[in-house]
């Protein structure tokens, strides 16, 4: 590594294949869908999502610490205390003025503005929480994570809707390339698996409707696609300059090497037919790595499962590879956790190129005829990866493109 690599020193997962980074990792791995029929859903056409299981808030994080943050902040704050810790950092000792906290949320995960909402338009004004806007902001996530590690340098929230937690990984290389801090606690932390959440989308049309088979829902690049599954979830990294690491004997996992973001400046929700934006964002991330196509032995696709996103993805990638490196796609078995996904498709790369494995793609049964790809699916594939892509793209044409390589 050079001594201005931006190294990755730390993981934490939360998702719905499980609690900390091991849990992720072995159900990516194993390939099971998570999505279930939810029991807060039941008034719903849509009553299916992937949740975090056994996600006790009161253990983990205190009861009173619990009670006062919304589930989308208890996720980051469990998820940025295991990526503080794998990277080896006592908060104690780091200058928390040097230290920033930079996460992608695509929106406040609406969990409790409805039964605010209730109050005010029933005349009840005096009945909402003091803690309604403090609580449910998007700004709130990185503030309290910075409030429990003691980060005292810059603190972000990125809104970019499904791109939040890539475009993060962005911001932050920024600022650790710009002198700004000396680590950064990033990545992105959202919950769509509530009510609210899930009659928003339901309404767009934008979810699967494979009510009698949630498991098989979320099928990305399969011929009978039909929309995604929610989901929820942090992923955060710990992100320093190479030097910094290696002043302290940290190990490294991986290197963030390029970034790349653009807007397709072509429909509010819909993607460009021809993944115009998603393009320009893959070949921006690689001018900033100054690697070439031929350099990418892996992509980490967005692969939503809805046959607008997967089709654009896939011409895209055509545009920049000719013939693309093998895929996958984790929505198939995590589902879509939104503002979230980035962070969580961001470890999940890191973790392909620690150890040289890509997890597979579930329920793809018949590759779409229209999407030639090589989709890794069934089990795991072992394989020599030097440096992978990972993809996010968002409503309003968002796009953002991280690109690692090993630490070697």
């Amino acid at each position: 590594m050079r001594h201005d690599d931006i190294a990755v020193t730390g993981i934490g997962l939360v998702t719905p294949a499980g609690i900390g980074v091991d849990a992720t990792w072995q159900g990516l791995l194993d390939g099971r869908p998570t999505a279930a029929t939810d029991p807060e859903l039941v008034h719903l056409d849509t009553d299916f999502t992937c949740r975090v299981p056994g996600f006790d808030a009161g253990r983990l994080l205190g009861r009173a610490l619990s009670w006062r943050l919304d589930r989308f902040t208890r996720l980051a704050l469990v998820g940025a205390r295991e990526a503080v810790a794998d990277a080896g950092l006592d908060t104690d000792d780091w200058d928390p003025a040097r230290v920033a906290v930079v996460l992608g949320v695509g929106s406040n995960s609406l969990e409790r503005y409805p039964q605010e909402f209730g109050r005010f338009n029933s005349n009840r004004p005096n009945r909402l929480s003091p803690l309604a806007i403090v609580r449910s902001v998007p700004s709130t996530v990185p503030a309290e994570v910075a409030l429990n590690l003691g980060a005292r340098g810059p603190s972000l929230s990125v809104a970019t809707a499904c791109a939040s937690g890539t475009t993060a990984l962005g911001i932050a290389q920024d600022l650790l390339r710009g002198g700004s801090c000396d680590i950064v606690v990033t990545g992105g932390a959202e919950s769509g698996a509530l009510p609210a959440v899930v009659a928003c989308f339901q309404q767009m049309r934008a979810l699967s409707r494979r009510t009698h088979d949630p498991a098989g829902a979320s099928r990305p690049f399969d011929r009978d696609r039909d929309g995604f599954v929610l989901g929820e979830g942090a992923g955060i990294l710990v992100l320093e300059r190479a030097a910094h690491a290696d002043a302290r004997g940290a190990r490294t996992r991986a290197v963030l090497a390029g970034f790349g973001s653009s807007s397709d400046a072509h429909d509010i929700a819909a993607p460009h037919p021809e993944g115009r934006g998603a393009t320009d964002a893959m070949q921006t991330a690689l001018r900033d790595a100054a690697l070439t196509a031929a350099d990418i032995d892996h992509v980490n696709a967005h692969g939503t499962s809805t046959p607008l996103n997967d089709a654009a993805e896939f011409r895209a990638l055509r545009a920049v590879f000719g013939t693309p490196p093998a895929v996958t796609a984790n929505k198939s078995v995590l589902g879509h956790a939104l503002g979230a996904a980035g962070g969580i498709e961001a470890a999940a790369t890191v973790l392909t190129l620690q150890h040289q494995i890509i997890p597979p793609t579930a329920n793809l049964d018949a590759l779409d005829p229209d999407i030639d790809l090589d989709v890794v699916r069934k089990s795991p594939r072992s394989a020599r990866i030097r440096a992978a892509l990972s993809n996010s793209f968002g409503f309003g044409g968002q796009n953002a493109v991280a690109l690692f390589t090993t630490a070697t």
